[in-house]
């Protein structure tokens, strides 16, 4: 008997699905998955405003390792809450060898994130990675594993080697990670390396090892994940160009339609027949968001489908109130755009924006924010005249990345996602009393039909009216 879940509910954002909307969904029996994006600086924030509802600290208190939590509490916990126009703590920012206090924070995110997603049910819960996001990405496993999450989602690059990571991992052994260095020759990586018994507090039992599922766009990278990878691969979800978030870049030469937004063609449509010879369950994300695609995915061979849009709008989901209401309006009018920005995202992958104003989408806006990159999690490696390690963002203020060897032509248009992100859940960084962050939301292009699975005479749906409608029509 199939034991997979039909329908996957994407890992959104930095923090847009939350522990709150996997729940929701893996309570209703598909698979409700967290975003692990930049968690060691959403728990940090949630923190710092006071901890509302105390779910932070309930899970701190399941951490295994309570003198680690009791640090992070102690390092960050601010009673009441912050002043609101006072600013978070800047942490540090990740390195190759990793600062023990912010290795330690992204273990105890990842573990009480999904340690929520899990609470209440028995039903399975998966975390969702980018692999351009290497530095921290060791430390964030190893806490999501602690916290027995059933599926490990990863896309955005190659993850060749994330499932050696989990095997090391489930006996709490050490895992190394190629980082990957900007213009650097064939063989040219750097590498990181976490060893899990150099943070344990006691001897724990094996972990269980999660299944992993890859993000891919192309056949190529299937297939060479199956003959390549260092481990099990358990299956993919195939994102087609619409979904929303990082898309894969257009194979060949890239080229732009009128409106500037990347042409895709034939070469990058996955031929589902290759894909069912690999004899591994897949699902199809991108547009796929209702009845009648879902049971076209079936019928094509598919376990079911992954859906991130319609629920990204949903009540569970930790987009902030101003935003969701904003876009979910403009659906229901049939205002909302959704473009696909070449150049928004500094790792040089199409990142789709839905236009709204206010936000980074907004030319003025953009225009009005000084570049600042101090959160750091998109950054690039790069290996110096003098053989180290250094890092640059094409974001960050334009004479400080030229003087990194960056290229003047790949900072025009570039956005701080780093900080948008973070902002999109209502926890921007306001600086010197009074310049608030502003967010940038990605959607699907699926937002134009969102206004589908509200009810009658309602304002707002919830991540069960997305499965009702998608489950029974």
């Amino acid at each position: 008997m199939n034991s997979y879940p039909m329908i996957i509910q994407g890992g959104m954002g930095a923090g847009v699905s939350s522990w709150r909307l996997a729940r929701a969904v893996s309570q209703l029996g598909q698979l409700g998955v967290v975003s692990g994006t930049a968690l060691d600086a959403i728990l940090a924030r949630r923190l710092q405003d006071g901890d509302p509802g105390g779910h932070m600290r309930r899970g701190l208190d399941n951490f295994p390792f309570p003198k680690m939590a009791e640090r992070i509490w102690q390092a960050y916990y601010i009673p009441g809450g912050k002043p609101k126009l006072a600013s978070y703590k800047t942490l540090p920012m990740h390195t190759v060898i990793g600062l023990r206090e912010l290795r330690e924070l992204s273990i105890v995110a990842n573990f009480v994130e999904v340690f929520l997603a899990r609470e209440g049910h028995g039903n399975p819960v998966g975390i969702n990675y980018l692999e351009k996001i290497q530095l921290p990405l060791l430390p964030c496993v190893y806490g999501a594993m602690l916290a027995g999450v059933d599926y490990v989602l990863v896309g955005a690059g190659v993850p060749l080697k994330i499932p050696g990571v989990l095997d090391q991992f489930t006996s709490h052994e050490s895992a190394m990670y190629p980082l990957d260095l900007a213009d650097a020759q064939e063989g040219g990586k750097g590498t990181i390396s976490f060893a899990p018994r150099d943070y344990m507090e006691c001897d724990l039992p094996p972990l269980r090892r999660p299944k992993f599922l890859a993000i891919i766009a192309s056949n190529t990278l299937a297939t060479t994940l199956v003959k390549k990878a260092n481990g099990c691969v358990d299956g993919f979800i195939v994102e087609g160009s619409t979904a929303g978030g990082h898309n894969a870049p257009p194979r060949g030469k890239l080229q732009l339609s009128p409106s500037g937004e990347p042409v895709y063609g034939e070469r990058d449509i996955v031929d589902l027949t290759k894909l069912l010879a690999l004899n591994l369950p897949f699902w199809l994300a991108g547009g796929y968001a209702s009845p009648e695609k879902l049971r076209e995915a079936l019928a094509a061979g598919a376990a079911g489908i992954q859906v991130g849009t319609a629920f990204a709008f949903c009540a569970e989901s930790s987009l902030c109130d101003d935003y969701k209401h904003a876009l979910l309006n403009l659906a229901v009018s049939g205002q909302a755009r959704v473009i696909t920005d070449p150049i928004a995202s500094p790792t040089n992958f199409p990142f789709k924006v839905a236009l709204l104003e206010g936000t980074l989408s907004d030319p003025d806006v953009y225009s009005a924010r000084p570049r600042i990159c101090d959160l750091g999690f998109l950054r690039e490696a790069y290996r110096t005249a003098d053989g180290s390690i250094d890092f640059r963002c094409p974001a960050e203020p334009v004479s400080i990345y030229v003087s990194k060897g960056g290229k003047l032509e790949d900072t025009q248009g570039r956005k701080c996602l780093c900080n948008a992100l973070v902002a999109n859940i209502g926890l921007p960084q306001v600086r010197n009393g009074k310049h608030i962050e502003k967010g940038l939301v990605t959607s699907g292009d699926g937002l134009a039909e969102i206004s589908r699975f509200l009810p009658a005479n309602a304002s707002a749906y919830c991540a069960a009216d997305v499965l009702s409608h998608l489950l029974n029509g």
